[in-house]
Order: structure tokens, then C-alpha cells, then sequence
């Protein structure tokens, strides 16, 4: 009976590879594409990718790369897959062909668009944190992306400041900068509500050493200068103050107070 039973098995696994053969043989004869030439391949992915089916375009920008490698089409079919690959939800594999982009064809024509676009990935990915979810303890957040965005729009602005992308690029930049700030202002917040006057203090520093002229840095100083009257320390709260007065002189923060001082951080919003 165990000799039996052992002389089915190899039966059944020729079995299934002959299936796996046949069915890879039926997908084959199924590929529609098998004989298009480059212009109807581009021209099908790009209808896919318009039409919202991106998981139908991709793989047909993937044929194209191969099909016309070493021609500016490929080149236009790398991008095109990372732009399908980002409206699809895939940023880490948008990035990944981006960078791949970046490194094969340094000298494109293409390359300020290819900055742009890896600028816009990171800058729609991460920079949600700006919807603060309750649930998520702040100082837990990442801001990895929303930097590597930055960083990518300042390439494409240094590199290439005539490119048609620029423009855009320069208001990205203006509202990641201000964003970041401000990121570092509710941590410090969050803390200071929670009686963490030391972190407070920190995060309220980093952002006054690391970003300048932008509207978060007047809340950073009042938190500051709160955070060192918790903790006793007279000297630095005084200077704090005095830093504050002098530049911002109307700050209603000083007359008024701030509920971040007061309320549960999420009250605040």
C-alpha cells in the first residue's frame, strides 16, 4: 500500500507542471500586446493610465522599456510607469523607478520633471501629517518624507530654475518649510500639555534653530518661555521673553496666552 501510495505523488507533480506549462503557454497566446509596435504599446498605456487603470498600465510601460530600450521612449516610458505607479497608491515602488531613472539617464531632458515628481510623491505621501489623527502620538511621527520632498524640489529649483516645473516647486518649498515648523511647534505643544516641560522646551528650540521667518516660530517662543517658568528656570524665561518682545512686540501670546498652555492638545484643533 505505501509503494502505491509513493507512486502517485511523482504523477501528480508531472501533472501540475504540465498544467503550470500549459497554462504559461495560454497566457502567452493571450497577450494581446505580444504584437504591437512600440507606438500602439505607448499609446494603450497611456489610455489605461488616463482612464484611471493603472494596474493595467504599468505593466504595459514595462513592456515598452523593453521593447524600445535605449531610446527616448523607454526613457518617457520609465516616467510615465512612476507617475502610474504614484496615482496608483505605490510610492515606495514611484520612488524606486524615479531613482532608477535618475541614476541611468543623468543627462535627460527629463530630469527636472523626474525631481518634480519624486518632490511630489514624498509631498503627497507623508506630509498627511498634518491632519494630526488623534490616535497617534505626535512625537511618534515621521518626517522623513516630507524632507526628502523638500530636498528633491531644491535639486529640481538649484539645477534647473528656468524648467517649467520650478515655480511650482519654490511654493512646495515655502509650505514644507512652514509645515515642518509648525509640525515642531505642536510636539512641543503635546508635550507641554502633558507636563514634559523639558521636551517641550527642546522641540520649542529646534524649531527656533532650525527654521527662521516663518509665523510658527512666535507660538515657539511662548511655549519656550512657558517651558522654563515650569521648570524654575527664571534666567532662561526671562530671556525668552525679552527675545519674544523685541520681535514680536504685539504678540497676543504675551497678553492673552495660548490654549496649547492651558487645554488637552487636541482640544486646541
Amino acid at each position: 500500500m505505501l509503494r502505491a501510495k509513493l507512486s502517485v505523488v511523482p504523477a501528480l507533480v508531472i501533472a501540475t507542471l504540465a498544467s503550470a506549462l500549459l497554462a504559461g503557454c495560454a497566457a502567452g497566446r493571450d497577450d494581446r500586446s505580444e504584437n504591437w509596435s512600440v507606438n500602439k504599446l505607448y499609446s494603450e498605456a497611456r489610455d489605461e493610465s488616463a482612464n484611471g487603470s493603472y494596474d493595467k498600465a504599468i505593466p504595459l510601460f514595462e513592456k515598452l522599456e523593453g521593447r524600445a530600450a535605449g531610446t527616448p521612449m523607454a526613457q518617457q516610458a520609465q516616467l510615465e510607469k512612476a507617475y502610474a505607479q504614484y496615482k496608483g497608491n505605490e510610492q515606495a515602488a514611484a520612488l524606486a523607478t524615479i531613482d532608477r531613472f535618475l541614476k541611468l539617464h543623468p543627462a535627460s531632458p527629463a530630469v527636472d520633471y523626474a525631481l518634480y515628481l519624486k518632490g511630489i510623491v514624498n509631498f503627497n505621501d507623508n506630509l498627511g501629517f498634518l491632519s494630526f489623527i488623534v490616535q497617534q502620538d505626535l512625537a511618534e511621527r515621521d518626517q522623513k518624507a516630507a524632507k526628502e520632498s523638500f530636498e528633491a524640489f531644491k535639486e529640481l529649483v538649484t539645477r534647473f530654475p528656468e524648467s517649467r516645473y520650478t515655480p511650482d516647486a519654490r511654493a512646495r518649498m515655502t509650505y514644507i518649510v512652514n509645515s515642518l515648523a509648525q509640525y515642531e511647534v505642536h510636539v512641543a505643544r503635546y508635550y507641554y500639555t502633558r507636563g514634559a516641560y523639558v521636551a517641550a522646551a527642546n522641540r520649542a528650540q529646534n524649531a527656533l534653530t532650525d527654521y527662521k521667518d516663518v509665523p510658527a516660530l512666535e507660538e515657539a517662543l511662548f511655549i519656550l518661555m512657558n517651558s522654563y517658568d515650569k521648570l524654575g528656570m527664571a534666567q532662561l524665561r526671562d530671556d525668552a521673553r525679552r527675545v519674544m518682545q523685541k520681535t514680536y512686540p504685539s504678540s497676543e501670546y504675551l497678553t492673552k496666552g495660548s490654549k496649547s498652555t492651558q487645554d488637552s492638545w487636541w482640544k486646541f484643533w
